[in-house]
């Protein structure tokens, strides 16, 4: 995935989960932040961030905060990349699990729910939900990074999909290279970890991936190892 049009900026605040006050040749402009995400560890002042800079005329905010440097590493937060990397990824044939689909499709929905992906291969079905990952400490890539009831409810949905003969996966792309190990973010939402490790035991198969970051967009890397 790419994006077409990059700035570079310096941040310097944000007043709330959707905009961000960003230095940008010199001129602070306010920018839309592409994760609504608390993503604390990333934005602190002073940061080094990249913006996608729109065509679009009408839009109130000129930049799309798209990815930050957390000192030398550079970390993609868009929360819309995700899906475009796995979906990419998995027409090139680039994900083990997912080699030869004859069927790929976003946003399908089954029964009350809508995952992110449907496949389809010569002998199964199934359902894919992807998250994206942009909090690393000391080495170790971690979601969620704030409490979400939403993540929660789609891999209770998943444990559903497998009970109707349904092959389901979650993928935890981490957006960003070099993490030793992922592991769900316990203390941080204990009733997702807990849904994370009941769908394992169900059926559900658990899948994490590093990128591969460049400053202009990013591509799925290698498969990282997972402690759930």
């Amino acid at each position: 995935m790419n994006y077409t049009s990059i700035k570079k900026g310096t941040f310097i605040n944000r007043p709330n989960r959707f905009i961000a006050n960003v230095l940008i040749d010199g001129i602070t402009e306010t920018v839309h932040v592409k994760n609504t995400g608390r993503c604390n560890e990333i934005l602190i002042k002073g940061a080094s961030v990249l913006l996608e800079e729109s065509t679009n005329l009408n839009r109130k905010t000129r930049y799309s905060l798209v990815a930050a440097y957390k000192g030398s590493t550079l970390i993609n937060i868009d929360s819309q990349a995700p899906n475009h990397v796995v979906y990419e990824a998995i027409l090139q044939n680039k994900i083990k699990a997912f080699k030869n689909v004859l069927t790929l499709k976003k946003e399908v929905t089954f029964g009350k729910s809508r995952f992110d992906l449907y496949f389809e291969k010569k002998s199964t079905k199934g359902f894919i939900e992807v998250k994206g990952v942009t909090l690393e400490k000391d080495g170790i890539a971690m979601f969620p990074d704030a409490p979400t009831l939403r993540g929660t409810k789609h891999i209770l949905e998943m444990i559903d999909a497998v009970n109707n003969n349904y092959k389901g996966y979650i993928l935890f792309l981490v957006q960003l290279k070099g993490v030793k190990c992922f592991t769900p973010n316990k203390e941080m939402d204990p009733e997702f970890d807990a849904a994370l490790k009941k769908a394992k035991n169900k059926g559900v198969e658990i899948l994490v991936y590093d990128s591969i970051i460049k400053e202009n967009g990013l591509e799925i890397g290698e498969a990282v190892a997972s402690t759930i």
